[in-house]
């Protein structure tokens, strides 16, 4: 009998023991689902449509230091069906796959796994990878959300440094339910709000953090943000597909905020907010190759919200597209903020019938009960170069709102061609105490723009951020 339970024990122990590849050449052929719609592509100096959907991808898992070893979530008791909770699975799933050296978390391309809010936490040992091939997605709204769960975040992963968080599979947000709650900004008449319940969760959140990875995944209708990084150093974001309509409130695509180093790269986001927003706290950030659809464009801000610092600095935006959006390239800051944004590059942008095409808000308020305030977020090296395309004439195409008592400073224009989309051309850019100058000559002209320095440059402000 005891040979038996023995028998049984090992047989037990095998069914969830995870799947190691042997030999150097092992291979994980991961086809995209269904449900994944891939819609990238690449933007040249002229940019062109994005190209036709491309094929399935498959990833190599091979590692020259040791084999890896897959830990399928369905191994671990996940169903897979759509409607059954296998939250506890995924969490099984982690505690084995973050305890082993370059280890795959699987979920795989044949199912559709709903978990609730959950925090996955680290570290992790070595090389881990969090691999989504099949649908994996949250509750179905605020009613099925349980109570006991925070309606402010859905996936965070905090403290998982050198993760790669990848696949070819989708995650769906089912955020419908979450923007028609009757405090969002276009329930009420005539764009208003009601009262109401309003927390509404990010769908995925890395939280202090470094050396992420995440690529190559579809990311759809989220509650609120779509990807957000807090806290983070060291981010390699590329080939991300985000979707979400364009009245969908506060989805931002990536937000940043107390993060540094990084880089974003090869990616389409259509969204109902900032396509990328960067907050306060982040430096060194290099976009590249981004197509941002119907949104509020590619933004830094809004910094200096009830009077607090705000530091932002060596920010490069290079070879996007922006199309049918709200804004293209913008800073915006609230009055009364301290701190500074400075090295801002904007090169070879291409717009597509947008609102305002370039602008600095220094004014930026959600009401209209802000009062002026003195003291404001420093903007200076602000660099333009190459902005080309289209505008809709309902807003000036380039607008710099300053404050009154700290200018803007070191505005320059280079090679920026902007023409109305429709209609008459706008010649009037508006600007209000911006200093800098135009290296080329621009269309429309930007006559507003004044010369040389102000009498005197708020030279301490910027000494807040070293």
């Amino acid at each position: 009998m005891a040979a038996l339970y023995g028998l049984l024990y090992i047989t037990m122990v095998i069914l969830v023991v995870p799947s190691c590849f042997q030999g150097s050449n092992a291979r994980l052929h991961n086809h995209k689902s269904k449900h994944h719609r891939e819609t990238r592509g690449m933007i040249s100096e002229a940019p062109a449509p994005p190209a036709a959907e491309p094929p399935a991808k498959s990833f190599d898992i091979d590692n020259s230091s040791s084999d890896p070893c897959i830990f399928d979530v369905t191994a671990f008791g996940a169903v897979g069906d759509g409607s059954t909770d296998d939250t506890e699975a995924f969490r099984s799933a982690w505690r084995a796959a973050c305890a082993v050296d370059s280890s795959i978390l699987l979920v795989p391309s044949n199912g559709v796994f709903m978990i609730t809010s959950t925090i996955f936490s680290g570290p992790c040992q070595p090389e881990f990878i969090f691999q989504v091939d099949g649908v994996l997605m949250p509750p179905n709204g605020p009613k099925c959300w349980p109570k006991k769960d925070s309606k402010r975040q859905w996936l965070v992963f905090y403290r998982v440094d050198g993760m790669t968080f990848r696949g070819a599979g989708t995650i769906r947000g089912n955020g419908e339910e979450w923007w028609n709650l009757p405090c969002k900004p276009h329930r009420g008449p005539n764009g208003s709000t009601l009262p109401g319940p309003c927390d509404s969760p990010a769908l995925i959140r890395f939280f202090m953090s470094s050396n992420l990875t995440v690529r190559d995944l579809y990311i759809e209708n989220s509650p609120q943000f779509h990807v957000k990084f807090d806290g983070c150093e060291g981010v390699h974001i590329e080939g991300l597909s985000i979707n979400s309509p364009a009245l969908s409130p506060n989805t931002d695509g990536i937000h940043i905020q107390d993060t540094k180093y990084v880089g974003i790269y090869n990616s389409m986001i259509s969204n109902g907010d900032d396509c990328i927003s960067i907050g306060p706290g982040c430096s060194d950030v290099d976009i590249n190759n981004v197509t941002c659809g119907h949104g509020h464009g590619i933004s830094i801000g809004s910094l200096g919200m009830q009077n607090s610092e705000a530091c932002v600095s060596n920010i490069s935006v290079r070879n996007a597209v922006i199309r049918n959006s709200d804004n293209g390239v913008r800073i915006k800051t609230w009055q009364g903020g301290m701190g500074s944004v400075s090295d801002i590059t904007f090169d070879s942008v291409y717009m597509d019938n947008v609102k305002n095409c370039i602008i600095i808000d220094q004014y930026y308020c959600l009401s209209k009960e802000c009062r002026n305030q003195t003291s404001a977020v420093y903007v200076t090296n602000v660099f333009y170069t190459n902005i080309k395309g289209t505008y809709d004439v309902r807003a000036p195409p380039i607008h710099f709102a300053c404050s009154d008592s700290v200018p803007c400073t070191n505005i320059t224009m280079s090679e920026v061609e902007l023409l109305p989309f429709q209609g008459e051309l706008i010649d009037d850019p508006f600007c209000w105490n911006a200093y800098g100058e135009m290296q080329t000559l621009t269309i429309p002209p930007i006559s507003c723009l004044q010369d040389g320095m102000p009498e005197s440059v708020h030279e301490t402000i910027s000494l807040q951020c070293l």
